[in-house]
């Protein structure tokens, strides 16, 4: 038997324990910032799966490791969650955690613990076959990632020394291998003007109209932001006004618009600001790209400027090979090679230290951050032998 089907023949063995893992992560609360009850769940599964070393850092991810050979493969997952929204939107309890109709449910089943449970799987099934001596796995329960994704594989790398020669994203492809992302950037527009009574509008000058002009301008920039074959095109959207004066019967004298801007390649941060600083510059508008600073359930405050690049690995890069291979290996056929339309760790790993990364994670993205979320249990074996055969693959590597 080889070590794909003796992979696939573990992975089937352990089915029920890796649904039942994720069941009991996804019952915990978890938003960002609040993610100890989840991290203690997650050491507990990993310690029990029989890896060598699982620890917490200073921010609060767990860091599980198997084997300790020179070559470093690491799977990341990141632990927190957003809030489960309307609960009249959903169907059944967003903190189910049940499996039903051959899927486990509930918020954070397919963003993104259900590639933890893989991961806790693949350690089990990595114990078993005996991962040699030329590989390191690290996998990584990360925090934060909702609030402000990439911050977390900030504090490894720079704070923990962690320095990976591929990192595998768990985040949902649906098991395909995915291979970038277009970038983002928070950014805010602020105008200023002079008050005056709102019964002599004529006397002021409106903040408000102006940042409304601002608004026009950013709807149709969006529609002219250039594109790539791959990625697609850029976006630019208002997500936020405010504005403030002496009263609501006053004229306002300041009022500030929050940009989403996705980036697409060949766009950088230095090029989407000076856009924005043209475009505001009729209204006397001044464009700020904003720095996030948070605290960590340990009590830890950290942040980082809010600019998250735009990064893509080619398909002839050897990673993004070698999961096409273990994907074909295991199942028969190639799997679908993509890109997320949302936002990863990947900006950090490989937008900021260039540490390649490739995605393969259960569950289809629609789902994340959607009511109803449910994760195929099939995903869940499929990508524990997926984590499982490719860090074998790496091991056995001349």
């Amino acid at each position: 038997m080889n070590d794909a089907a003796r992979v696939l023949q573990l992975a089937e063995k352990y089915r029920d324990e890796t649904a039942a893992n994720l069941g009991r992560l996804v019952r915990i609360r978890s938003t960002s910032g609040q993610e100890q009850d989840v991290n203690a769940e997650l050491v507990r599964q990993l310690r029990e799966a029989g890896f060598d070393e699982v620890r917490t850092d200073g921010l609060g991810n767990v860091i599980g490791r198997l084997g300790s050979g020179p070559r470093v493969l690491a799977i990341d997952a990141h632990m927190d969650t957003v809030g489960e929204g309307n609960r009249g939107n959903w169907s059944f309890d967003p903190f189910a955690g049940d499996v039903s109709g051959g899927f486990v449910r509930g918020r954070g089943s397919v963003d993104q613990e259900g590639g933890a449970a893989a991961f806790v799987t693949a350690g089990r099934i990595l114990k078993e076959l005996g991962l040699g001596e030329r590989l390191t796995l690290l996998v990584t329960g990360t925090v934060m990632e909702e609030d402000c994704d990439g911050l977390c594989w900030k504090y490894l790398v720079e704070e923990e020394g962690l320095r990976p020669e591929l990192v595998i994203s768990t985040e949902p492809t649906d098991l395909g291998v995915y291979r970038g992302q277009r970038g983002r950037m928070e950014l805010a527009l602020v105008f200023t003007g002079v008050s005056s009574h709102g019964s002599a509008p004529e006397r002021g000058d409106n903040a408000i109209y102006k940042a409304a002009r601002a608004c026009l301008e950013i709807d149709r920039l969006n529609g002219r932001l250039p594109g790539d074959a791959f990625l697609g095109k850029g976006s630019i959207a208002v997500t936020d006004v405010r504005s403030a004066g002496p009263s609501l019967c006053a004229v306002a004298d300041y009022a500030r618009i929050h940009v989403d801007r996705r980036l697409t390649r060949g766009e950088s941060k230095e090029s989407a600001v000076a856009q924005l600083q043209e475009l505001v510059e009729p209204f006397g508008g001044t464009v700020e790209v904003l720095h996030y600073d948070g605290k960590a359930y340990t009590g830890l405050a950290y942040g980082m400027e809010s600019y998250f690049p735009t990064w893509v690995l080619e398909e002839s890069h050897p990673a993004v090979r070698r999961g096409v291979a273990v994907h074909a290996a295991l199942f028969g056929a190639p799997p679908r090679v993509d890109k997320w339309t949302f936002s990863t760790n990947g900006v950090t790993i490989n937008g900021l230290y260039g540490i390649p990364v490739i995605g393969y994670g259960p569950g289809n993205e629609v789902l994340a951050h959607a009511p109803d979320e449910k994760v195929p249990v099939d995903d869940l074996v499929k990508a524990s032998a997926f984590y499982a055969l490719y860090a074998l693959t790496m091991a056995n590597e001349v």
